[in-house]
């Protein structure tokens, strides 16, 4: 079974209600049809109903009614919203006025019934910047316990089925920060860990990777993945985890052996935690393109509760995908 096959199914099993702020698009709208024709998640649809009803007809959609439409202008819980806010941010002088005001966006309208327990996760960006979709998240729902930022996880998929377990990897960060200090590649490493076996089911061996491994090189660069290792065993002993290693001694058994001996992590790395956005994007896209392989992402980590970013381009399978891959974030 594939592995979006797998987390579908268990998007089903699990019955999260996630929220949708961009209904009145039309990729958004029939992206909604589809998971709730397949029961993949339980839907909040934010937008004018009649503009939705518009869209319904348009494209002869079925399941629409399955769903909750939530008008922003007509809310019954707008009050309850409102005093959540100001609770949460009067010392940043949100005041009743400015509530509703944000909650005019549906983005925070959908955050904030996050925050409130009516939804378990959010999706989209499809016609928005990943600041827009991300900022509300920030302010209200704010990152895990220990966590301070918010990082970017690929699920790579490859057909060599001798890297990671049976093909799959995690690779992290490759989309959000340039250049994390030491303690935040920590945090990105724990992050990562816990997105490999909620999103992947996997049982993660993290390596942090450096042009170094195990003191070949001396270098201020090599020195920030060094201490980011001690302190992500620090912040989760249990983890398999080890660096700063080469890329070749993480995923290749006899390479890993030479370099790192008796390294639980060497020649058989399931996650890659890339010391920069530099060397992370680069590595995934080369990665997708001359490997053939299928990058599932990017996949928002680190918030407290799941809020994932759509591409402008994406599609219609694209979002189903991201809706079950919320899902199962939101399951922990």
């Amino acid at each position: 079974m594939e592995l979006l096959e797998k987390i579908r199914n268990r998007a089903k099993e699990l019955n999260k209600v996630i929220v949708l702020p961009e209904a009145e698009e039309d990729r958004t709208i029939q992206a909604a049809d589809k998971i709730l024709a397949e029961g993949i998640a339980r839907l909040i649809l934010i937008g004018n109903p009649d503009k939705i009803n518009s869209l319904v007809k348009r494209y002869g959609l079925k399941h629409i009614d399955k769903a909750q439409i939530v008008d922003p202008q007509t809310y019954e819980k707008k009050d309850e919203l409102v005093k959540i806010m100001v609770e949460l941010r009067k010392h940043k002088g949100v005041t009743e006025e400015v509530a509703r005001k944000q909650l005019e966006s549906p983005y925070y309208l959908a955050t904030l019934m996050i925050k409130a327990g009516y939804a378990d996760g959010m999706v989209g960006g499809a016609i928005c910047t990943t600041a827009d979709t991300i900022r509300p998240a920030l302010q209200y729902i704010k990152t895990q316990p220990g966590i301070s930022l918010v990082s970017g996880a690929f699920v790579m998929v490859l057909p060599d089925k001798k890297f990671g377990d049976d093909g799959v990897m995690v690779f992290a960060d490759c989309a959000v920060n340039p250049d994390p200090n030491p303690q935040q590649l920590a945090e990105i490493a724990v992050v990562t860990a816990r997105t490999a076996k909620s999103i992947a089911g996997l049982e993660p061996r993290i390596a942090m990777l450096s042009f170094s491994t195990k003191g070949s090189a001396d270098h201020p660069l090599v020195d920030k993945v060094v201490e980011a290792t001690k302190l992500a065993k620090q912040m989760e002993p249990q983890l398999q985890i080890d660096g700063e290693m080469q890329a070749d001694a993480a995923v290749i058994p006899s390479v890993g052996e030479r370099k790192a001996p008796g390294s639980p992590v060497a020649g058989k790395a399931n996650v890659l935690i890339f010391p920069d956005l530099n060397s992370g994007n680069i590595a995934y896209k080369l990665v997708q393109r001359m490997a053939h392989a299928e990058a599932i992402g990017p996949i928002l980590q680190g918030l407290a509760a799941p809020i994932n970013d759509l591409s402008r381009g994406c599609s219609v399978d694209d979002i189903v995908n991201l809706v079950a891959i919320t899902a199962n974030q939101a399951a922990g």
